[in-house]
Formats: structure tokens, sequence, C-alpha cells
């Protein structure tokens, strides 16, 4: 099978472990992976998984005018390709209905790709149905040859219709990873086009976890506060400005210490809206961690939480890996009520489910979690048990390693 080249928005990305993570397993099927990044790593650290890659990264200029030398020569390349007349008409299209600089950058970023592009890469594939699937479709009419891709969340939900239908009639097939997804998908796709596999969570890095080394805490004591801990990016639909609303509704003798673990430009305005609720001392911003670091906080944490909501701009969450990676530490989560969270998550079956935009909601699940340990570790070991069982990584990696194949 010749190589695929997977075209990302940015390599390595902590927040975006289940591509690594997806990259790994398929490399360890067979797959010859070329890694084209739409961006330089911003991310401080790397997940181990980033080191079991061996996929060679090709970096595009993230903006055209930063490399101009390399643009033109593509521009000159790319003129004398067969396919150079159906892609500038597909762009000047797409130009017309989005006439902005991110449109231009991508099909710049698309030539670019079509001139250094390994000459044995047989096909594209794009993580992401928005800008890397634009710079996949152009640079595969430029180079003639298929594309597919995998949407996720934000780039379902967040570009227009006309874009989704064109680039779903132009790919080859499409995965996504949450059944509300592909049913939304589905519906603007030719028959068949739109498929879903789960991610699911490689169980090899997340082993169960060990014994509990410390006893039920449930807020009486302030030696021993309830441990809470929500990980993902400071951005608005992760919903963590209602969760600091909540924190702060909590009755004042429940003791309780909150841990963060993300980026995301909200961060420092979320830091500020803590203080200003008086919450400070009890929350500690952590930051972007790397994947072990993730890993013992929530060994070590009594509740996961993560309030998603859809933004105002309709960005909202696929099925959180991080939901997932919680339940398999046999962690009690606590989420809203939203469909894609509702695939993983049964309401006080295998977690506890609130409405979205609902601090009060919010604070009167958190109280009764924090207060009954017993009812923490009877949702967690349901939530640990349904995850191993139905969302394993191998069943996904396989109907993916099979379409590759299919090729």
């Amino acid at each position: 099978m010749r190589p695929i080249a997977f075209i990302l928005k940015g390599y390595p990305r902590l927040s975006e472990t289940f591509i690594a993570q997806e990259i790994e397993a398929l490399e360890r099927q067979g797959l010859d992976i070329r890694i084209v990044a739409l961006r330089r790593p911003t991310d401080p650290h790397r997940h181990p998984v980033h080191d079991a890659i061996r996929a060679p990264v090709l970096y595009l200029p993230e903006y055209l005018h930063r490399e101009p030398l390399r643009v033109l020569r593509a521009a000159r390349y790319g003129r004398n390709l067969r396919g150079y007349a159906a892609a500038r008409a597909v762009f000047l299209r797409d130009l017309a209905r989005d006439a902005t600089a991110n449109r231009v950058r991508r099909f710049g970023q698309a030539l670019v790709l079509a001139r250094e592009l390994a000459p044995e890469v047989g096909q594209l594939h794009a993580h992401f149905l928005h800008t890397p699937a634009s710079v996949a479709r152009y640079a595969a009419l430029l180079r003639g040859l298929p594309w597919t891709g995998s949407a996720h969340a934000k780039d379902i939900w967040t570009i227009p219709e006309w874009e989704k239908r064109e680039k779903l009639a132009a790919c080859r097939w499409l995965v996504t990873c949450t059944a509300t997804g592909q049913a939304h998908l589905a519906a603007l796709a030719p028959p068949g086009r739109v498929e879903l596999v789960y991610h699911g969570l490689d169980f090899t890095r997340f082993a169960p976890p060990p014994e509990a080394e410390h006893p039920p805490r449930d807020g009486s004591e302030a030696a021993r506060p309830v441990r809470i801990l929500s990980v993902g990016r400071a951005v608005a639909k992760k919903g963590f400005d209602d969760l600091l609303a909540a924190l702060a509704l909590l009755p004042r003798e429940l003791h309780w210490h909150f841990t963060h673990i993300g980026g995301g430009a909200l961060l420092k305005a979320l830091q500020r809206q803590a203080a200003a609720l008086g919450l400070g001392e009890r929350i500690a911003w952590r930051g972007a961690q790397p994947q072990e670091a993730v890993l013992a906080a929530y060994r070590a944490a009594d509740i996961f939480a993560l309030a998603s909501r859809v933004a105002e701009d309709g960005d909202r969450d696929g099925l959180p890996n991080v939901l997932m990676e919680a339940q398999s530490q046999r962690l009690a989560c606590l989420a809203t009520r939203t469909p894609a969270i509702g695939e993983l998550i049964e309401d006080e079956v295998t977690g506890t489910l609130v409405p979205p935009r609902s601090p009060p909601a919010l604070a009167k699940a958190l109280e009764r979690l924090m207060r009954d340990p017993a009812r923490r570790t009877a949702l967690a070991a349901a939530g640990e048990a349904r995850v191993r069982r139905d969302f394993a990584m191998r069943k996904g990696i396989a109907a993916l390693a099979a379409k590759f194949a299919a090729m």
C-alpha cells in the first residue's frame, strides 16, 4: 500500500492525543504515514505517544508572507500541474463565498504541499473538516490524488453548510467520532459516505489504576478536602466559567480543592473570575501537561467535572476523550447533558449528567457526589467497566485500517 499523508492543524498538540494515538496505532498496523502540519508546535510538552510515532513531519508555511520564496516556487510549480485549473476553479468558487485571508492561506499551503509532497504518497487524509480538509481538497486536485477525512467537533458545527456539502461530495469517505456528528454529516453527504468510528482509548497507556491509597473523602474535614479535577482547553465550549460559578455555590462547610489542567485563550479570564469569587486559594491552575502528569492527576482525584456547552459560534464538544480517560481510571464523572456525551455516560449509572449552562444544577450534583463517597465509588466502577468494554481503541483502528487498505 502506498504511503498516506495525514494533514493536521498542528503537530504535536497536547489537546489532540486522540490523533496521535490513532497515527501510532495505524503505524503498528503497517501503514506508512507522513504527517503534514499547518502549524508548528506551541505546547511546552510532548506526550509519550508522540515519541513512539515514526512518521516524518512536513510543516507548511503557517503564514504565506513569512516564507515568500517557498510560496512563489510552489505557485510556479503548481501552474504546470495537470490539476491546476480544476483546483484554482474550486478555490475561486470558495473564495467568492468566503473572501478571507484564511481561504487564500489554505490555497497557498496546498500549492506548497503539492510541490513538496513525496512522489510515492498515494492518498491524503485530513483530520478536521475545516482548514485541514480545505488544504487536502485543493492539494488532491493539484496532484490528482484521492482524499479522505476525519471530522470531530468544531469543524462539524462551525463551517457553513455549502462547504460541508461540497467537501463531503469531493472526498472518498469520511469518519466521525460521535453518532450525533455522523447523523448531521450523513444528511449532507452522498449515501454511505460518512461512517461512525469512535476514537476509543489505548488501554496500554491507560491501565487500570492501583487500589485507592487514601480513605474516602466527604468534604467534612479541612485536612482532607474532596479533590475535583477538570482537564481541557480554556475555551468557551468547555464551560469552565459555569463550573467556577457552581463551585462558588457550594455550602461553606464543605471542604474541596479544584485542579484545572490545560491551556487556552480564556485561562487568565478564568483565573480572574476565580479570584473575584473568592476561590483562588482552593484552585490549582496547572496549565498544559504531558500525559503521564494527567494520568497521575486522574488517580489522585475524587471527582472529574466537565461543564461542556454549545458556544455562541456553534462550537461544541464531540465525545471528550478526557471523560473516557477519567473513567478508565475509576474516577466518578460529572458532565453536562449533551447528545455526544450521552453516548458515553448514562445518567446515574455510569456517571452523573446535568443540564448545560446551569451552575445551580452543577453545584447540586457536585455537593451530592462530594458528600457520598459510596455513590462515587459505584459510579466510578460502572463507568470504568463501560469504557473498557465499549470504547477500546482497537475496534476503531481496525475499521480505519480496513478503509485505508481498500483504497
